[in-house]
């Protein structure tokens, strides 16, 4: 008698089951392979990032260029934000990753200086679609803490945390040997350091005078050409921020007690005016009580009236828990704005680039932690432009996304007519400020669509065409439930502390706008879109009890033959009524006892007015079963077509009608398996097996599903078999775990060991359900495949059978649905509508679905479900399914073209059903579909009807696939997928052969897991961070058009005129003072700086692209000027030689006519 090897049918089943596949498959594959020609080969793809949109993340710093109209943010993780007209938008990154703590535009240069918090300087060249580093220097033995570029020079002044300031040329990025020491520029009687470098400015009106801030509260305006300091004024109290009066007389100083000192340049013994914006002022005269710092002031000047002055900062400390402001001060009235999140900079944008003119601020861009806000100085009431930017990705935390590319065309039109009536009021009426380059002339044409689902339960479509972004509708899911009012009121059957209405997983169908969202809270609504508003009296609800297999409900005597007895067709379609309750739990300790058929949520009894767009049809709950909470819904689909909505979790799935408003099926994962399949497994529960009785398989009159039979006798012996029930020790729970890697079955006869067995399950699994649903804002959402977190930034899977851990005890799972019309059976010979259901355990399951004719036999019969047993098996939890014909086509499932479900009965008739052409029938022995099968291991391709895999290939052995689809590009269809470990891979259909494997990048996050998805016409994206998406492409057509399609940021613009300095000015020398830096910091007069001071490093660009974005359009005029001046010279010396071999070659004919004429008549002996 041949031996059990335990340990081989603990872990090796797996492995086994595959191998025997792979084994029959291979006759079958050249013969198929001479059927399907694939067309797509290697050379099609090619993997790239194309835009990235969203807020910021983390942002650290911001600059304007008031000319080219371009908006520039820096992030704390050394990220580039470039921003322009609505559309116009650009990502770049840092190498190093280091903050950005200042950013400064060559005004009108098409070029950017940023400084990092690692002491280094970059110099970016935005004269190309993609902005490159063109030279970077990094200081060694000084931190930077402040540059200043003025308006037209190609000096930066740089300032240092020891005080002192060197100079950098631009254009050739090299320091200058002039150096401003702290200790020259403060009084030699001062006995203490000055502090950093918070500030540097040259005078409006003087150009050789540079005013430097340190941040003891010192100001100092040094004389470049001397080399001294001229003036220097102390005050108390340290530095923020300084800003000049255009006129250069007067300069005005913030600090950290909350006051602002004004000073006049020529008196610096004491201030002009001391204020405290929000201090209260004492009625004895006494100074104003402390108030929090003022972070930064900017002082602008109008023509017409009183200047502006705008800070941040400066709130008195009793305004404990006072949201961050703006405050505007404008002759007599101040205005304090407050922001929904704290300023991280702010700038008053003007009419003019020069700091000698009237500035004539007309608006002010803030920059907040989470958002973007830009104010309009010009109106009352100051008002806030209406963002064009798509930065609201992050108004609640994504918790899922997919992508829609090749839709239909008229979705779009249709999203965007309904939420255009979304908009808030009370925005500026001017134009957007910032307004700077160009759109790309990109050729994609096609409809694009993002969805995400966010921890408040609301969903947004975003028009996603044309790699630009737009916010189309937003869809709020909560308005279906009751909200509690206080905080006190909080329902205690919630499973979610935080954010119960959360999306987890959604199912939408373009076709026929039908969308079906899943919550943490176990829920399930439905909605139709509808372009009329209507008022529903009652909600429809549908209440669904999913009975956990770890109950304690006794199980039927083991040796009796009991069958499951069904519902009467008369019996109603309520789940509650249609199904027998169940004992309460005996291990609850509840003292009003166990909880029992209550949902998580309370759905509004109230009329709902729902507004055009997507309205409820349907909401469906699973409820708290013997005072066990519902387990989170692991997998969703719906299909207009058939009428029908499923879902599934750990406990089992459920079919539910839509159309009927009735619960279909509801059983558990095991009871799906055909009795006579070779993949059957052994039941999980902790005592004997047992059969399924009539309170265990929850069905309604309208199913007629295949019953266990005589094997689960024999499953149950086989159980027996394997358990060594004379083992006592732990040893033995792991040995007695099914092989299906189910939770571990003790053995031991002690009943009490068994009941501390189903409590200890019981209570693992109940955490294991809170987790995952508090985990959804946090960024570590357990993934429904059982991937388990072992730190925040790497993830593993346990592989091992028998590790005591949740991977263990967890319940199989559902993982995928896929609708399709195929075959249900072998012998079937014509295609019917089917369901594929896939687990984590590997299998897919095929489900019969028998639906009644059209029209209103649709809403009065029943529709029949059976299941036909296990189709194949993979390795690792089955992520995706689709289906081909006989020529490599996907055969989509089929949908019902949309129609106002509030229209009238005639147009509703207009719409027909639409189902794909069914394939001809099959003629014995001949296989004419393909299913595709993908798990988080390999991939599979097997032939319908026959049921015979043709095709397998093994993705990965070492990590798993998070996340794969069956996508159309080129033309033809292929596999990708998204490994855990980084790599993204696509395989041909049908034979699977590797089309692209690259290493792009490894799973840090679960973010990245959980909203990773893969389209059409090789479009991907996912949630980089927390406020951005990043969309890729694996397509070399798009990569190779990408420079076309990419926004452009630099035009051409003129510079405007410098303000007129009038007769009398020019006359008496009351102008504006020029500079020659060139002769105060060039090498011949500073000399050469230290060499171990900084280092120059090279960027990519090359040297003519380093010198055209440093010096401008200046520079390119006198570099063409010098270019057609020696291609003058040049002309010129071919002129010269052309004549020079002229004259020689007539030179060279008259000697041949006069040797000629000599010898013409004389004869040869005269010669």
């Amino acid at each position: 008698m041949k031996k059990f090897n335990i340990r081989k049918v603990l872990d090796g089943l797996t492995a086994a089951s595959s191998s025997s596949s792979s084994a029959t498959a291979q006759p079958g594959a050249p013969r198929e392979n001479d059927v399907v020609q694939e067309t797509l080969q290697t050379e099609q793809f090619q993997l790239c990032k194309t835009v990235r949109h969203g807020f910021p993340y983390q942002p650290s710093s911001m600059a304007f260029d008031p000319v080219q109209k371009i908006l520039a943010i820096g992030t704390q993780s050394g990220a580039l934000r470039l921003f322009g007209r609505a559309g116009v938008e650009c990502y770049c990154q840092h190498e190093s990753g280091a903050a950005v703590i200042q950013l400064q535009f060559l005004i009108n240069e098409g070029a950017l200086v940023s400084a990092l918090a690692d002491d280094s300087i970059h110099l970016w060249n935005l004269r190309q679609k993609i902005p490159a580093i063109l030279h970077s220097l990094k200081f060694n033995r000084e931190r930077i803490t402040y540059c200043h570029l003025p308006f037209q020079s190609k000096w930066l002044y740089i300032g240092t945390e020891r005080g002192n300031i060197h100079i950098v040329n631009v254009e050739s990025f090299t320091l200058s040997g002039y150096v401003i020491m702290w200790n020259k520029a403060i009084e030699l009687s001062t006995k203490t350091h000055p502090g950093p470098v918070v500030h540097i400015s040259d005078n409006p009106m003087d150009e050789g005078k540079l005013l430097i801030g340190f941040e003891c509260g010192v100001v100092v305006l040094w004389d470049l050409k001397s080399k001294k300091a001229d003036y220097r004024y102390n005050y108390d109290e340290a530095i923020h921020s300084v800003a000049w009066h255009h006129e250069g007389k007067q300069f005005v100083c913030s600090h950290s007690d909350g006051t602002l000192t004004t000073w006049n340049v020529r008196a610096p013994a004491k201030p002009a005016q001391i204020i405290t914006p929000h201090g209260k002022q004492p009625k004895d005269g006494k100074k104003p009580e402390p108030c929090k710092p003022i972070l930064k002031v900017e002082y602008k000047t109008t023509r017409a009236g009183d200047p502006f002055m705008v800070l941040s900062g400066g709130l008195s400390y009793d305004t404990v828990g006072r949201r961050a402001c703006l405050t505007v001060m404008h002759g007599k009235s101040t205005a304090v704005l407050e922001m929904d999140y704290p300023i991280v900079d702010f700038l008053t944008l003007c009419e003019t680039p020069y700091p000698n003119d009237y500035q004539e601020a007309y608006a002010v861009v803030v920059l907040l932690e989470k958002d973007l806000v830009v104010i309009d100085l010009g109106q009352i009431g100051y008002p806030i432009f209406e963002n064009p930017y798509p930065l609201g990705i992050h108004e609640s935390p994504v918790t899922c996304c997919e992508y829609f590319a090749d839709c239909p065309a008229e979705l779009i039109p249709a999203l965007y007519s309904i939420g255009s009536r979304q908009k808030r009021q009370g925005y500026s009426k001017k134009e957007w400020p910032i307004s700077g380059g160009n759109w790309g002339q990109g050729a994609q044409s096609y409809p694009e669509i993002i969805i995400t689902g966010h921890a408040d339960g609301s969903i947004k479509f975003w028009d996603a065409s044309a790699l630009m972004l737009q916010v189309l509708y937003k869809l709020k899911t909560a308005k279906v439930f009751e909200r509690a009012r206080g905080k006190d009121e909080k329902p205690s059957t919630d499973i979610v502390e935080e954010d119960p209405f959360a999306i987890q997983t959604l199912s939408w169908c373009p076709e026929s706008r039908m969308l079906c969202v899943a919550g943490v809270s176990a829920h399930v609504i439905v909605y139709r879109f509808s372009k009329q508003e209507i008022t529903t009296e009652v909600v429809e609800l549908l209440e669904v009890r999913m009975q956990s297999e770890f109950s304690d409900v006794d199980s039927p005597d083991p040796g009796g033959e009991q069958t499951p007895t069904l519902p009467t067709s008369g019996t109603s379609s309520s789940p509650q009524e249609s199904e027998p309750h169940f004992q309460p739990c005996t291990g609850s300790n509840s003292s009003d006892g166990p909880r029992d058929n209550i949902p998580c949520l309370q759905v509004r009894s109230s009329p709902l007015k729902q507004s055009p767009g997507y309205q409820v049809e349907l909401v469906i709950q699973l409820v708290w079963v013997s005072g066990e909470p519902p387990q989170q819904i692991t997998s969703l689909a719906i299909n207009s077509s058939y009428g029908l909505v499923v879902f599934g979790n750990s406990n089992g799935l459920a079919v539910v009608d839509y159309l009927q408003k009735t619960l279909l099926l509801n059983m558990g994962t095991s009871e799906l398996y055909s009795p006579s399949e070779p993949y059957q497994r052994q039941p999980r529960s902790p005592r004997k097996a047992r059969q399924p009785s009539g309170g265990e398989l929850h069905y309604t009159s309208y199913t007629n599903i295949s019953l266990y039979s005589e094997s689960v006798k024999k499953l149950r012996s086989s159980h027996s078999t394997l358990c060594d029930s004379n083992d006592g020790s732990n040893a033995s729970e792991d040995r007695c775990k099914s092989p299906t890697s189910g939770p571990s079955s003790p053995c031991n006869s002690d009943d009490e060991r068994k009941q501390k067995f189903i409590e200890k399950v019981k209570l693992k699994s109940r955490r294991f359900s809170k987790t995952v649903a508090s985990d959804f804002g946090s960024g570590n959402l357990n993934l429904p495949l059982s991937i388990r977190s072992t730190t925040d930034n790497s993830f593993t899977r346990s592989r091992s059978s028998s590790v005591t851990s949740i991977d263990r005890e967890s319940r199989e799972a559902i993982s995928s649905f896929h609708f399709c019309e195929s075959y249900s059976r072998k012998t079937e010979s014509l295609v019917s509508p089917c369901l594929l259901v896939g687990t984590t355990q590997g299998f897919v399951i095929m489900v019969a679905l028998s639906l009644p004719p059209g029209g209103d036999q649709r809403l009065q019969q029943p529709v029949g479900i059976s299941s036909c047993g296990t189709l194949m098996r993979l390795k690792g939890g089955i992520l995706t399914m689709a289906l081909l014909d006989s020529t490599g086509t996907l055969l989509p499932p089929s949908y019902e073209p949309w129609h106002d479900p509030n229209a009238s009965d005639e147009e509703k008739e207009k719409s027909r059903r639409r189902r794909p052409a069914s394939s001809p029938s099959s003629q014995e022995g001949q296989d004419i579909q393909f299913a595709v099968l993908c798990s988080e291991k390999q991939a599979k391709v097997v032939a319908l009807p026959s049921q015979t895999c043709i095709y397998k290939h093994s993705i990965t052995e070492t990590s798993f696939v998070l996340r794969a689809d069956v996508v159309q590009i080129a033309g033809t269809n292929c596999i990708t997928c998204f490994c855990a470990n980084g790599h993204i891979m696509t395989l041909s259909l049908p034979s699977l052969r590797p089309l692209l494997d690259v290493n792009y990048l490894p799973l840090t996050d679960m973010r990245i897991a959980r909203t990773f998805c893969f389209s059409n016409m090789g479009q991907a994206l996912y949630l980089t961070s927390p406020t951005e998406i990043q969309r890729i492409t694996y397509s070399q057509e798009t990569c190779d058009n990408l420079q076309e399609m990419l926004s452009e940021l630099f035009t051409p613009v003129e510079t405007p005129e410098a303000p007129n300095r009038g007769f009398f000015k020019g006359l008496f020398g009351g102008g504006a003072q020029s500079l020659d830096r060139e002769d105060l910091f060039g090498e011949t007069a500073a000399g050469k700086a230290s060499r171990s001071l900084a280092q120059h490093i090279p960027g990519p660009g090359s040297m003519e692209g380093m010198k055209g974005a440093a010096s401008g359009v200046v520079g390119e005029l006198a570099r063409a000027r010098i270019a057609l001046d020696e291609r003058g010279q040049k002309l010129g010396e071919l002129e010269e030689r052309t004549a020079a071999m002229m004259a020689s070659a007539e030179s060279f004919s008259k000697h041949a006519h006069d040797m000629m004429l000599k010898y013409k008549d004389k004869k040869w002996y005269q010669l």
